[in-house]
């Protein structure tokens, strides 16, 4: 700006009396009711520096930007940075603590439930392994006592049916002695009934006599 001063200032009189010339027939036109515009050199100023401030680079890319950009980029990042520290941050690690302290406390009745579930089970053994030995061992003592009464009643049997076989002897021995001794009287009988009937009466001690000789 202060060049085009300078520059304006060391014009020749020919461009002063140019201008004077051009004020005077803007004056004319005033008066003759033809309003100028006040505004027309100003317009006219702006878009001569306008041109001549004007770039074809990207913004962006403008080293020029480039220090006004680091310094947004060093306050964004910073703003960022106490955003994520003071607020996301501490509620996502609020969300992980617990999350975890959620996961440690299922693992936690996860494996109480195991250890339960593990005691259950032993305990089930080892009621199935005395259910069993005691079912052994009941088994076994009535074998054992259905032996014994077996031996018991066989033995009883046995000796009832010695006694009976004994009696049995006994009573035929008896019987055989009771029908021998009948023998004689009845072959004596029958011998002195048919020597009756040859040689007529015959005493009675006498036929006995012949028949114990002849069975004697």
């Amino acid at each position: 700006m202060v060049t085009q001063a300078y520059a304006q200032e060391a014009e020749t009189p020919a461009d002063d009396h140019g201008a004077e010339a051009a004020g005077a027939a803007d004056a004319v036109h005033v008066e003759d009711g033809v309003h100028a515009d006040p505004t027309a050199d100003t317009h006219a100023t702006t878009e001569a520096y306008g041109d001549a401030g004007h770039s074809d680079v990207f913004p962006p890319f403008d080293p020029a930007t480039f220090p006004s950009q680091l310094l947004w980029l060093a306050i964004t990042f910073g703003a960022l940075y106490l955003l994520m520290s003071k607020l996301a941050l501490p509620r996502i690690g609020g969300i992980l603590d617990n999350r975890k302290t959620l996961i440690d406390t299922d693992l936690a009745a996860a494996d109480a439930d195991r250890q339960k579930t593990d005691a259950a089970i032993a305990a089930y053994e080892k009621a199935l392994a005395e259910a069993k030995a005691k079912a052994q061992g009941i088994a076994n003592e009535t074998r054992e006592a259905i032996q014994a009464d077996l031996s018991t009643k066989r033995a009883a049997a046995e000796a009832d049916l010695s006694a009976k076989v004994s009696a049995a002897e006994a009573s035929i021995a008896k019987t055989k002695a009771e029908a021998l001794t009948h023998v004689d009287e009845i072959a004596a009988e029958t011998a002195q009934a048919v020597v009756g009937q040859i040689v007529g009466d015959v005493p009675a001690d006498s036929v006995r006599a012949a028949v114990a000789k002849v069975k004697g």
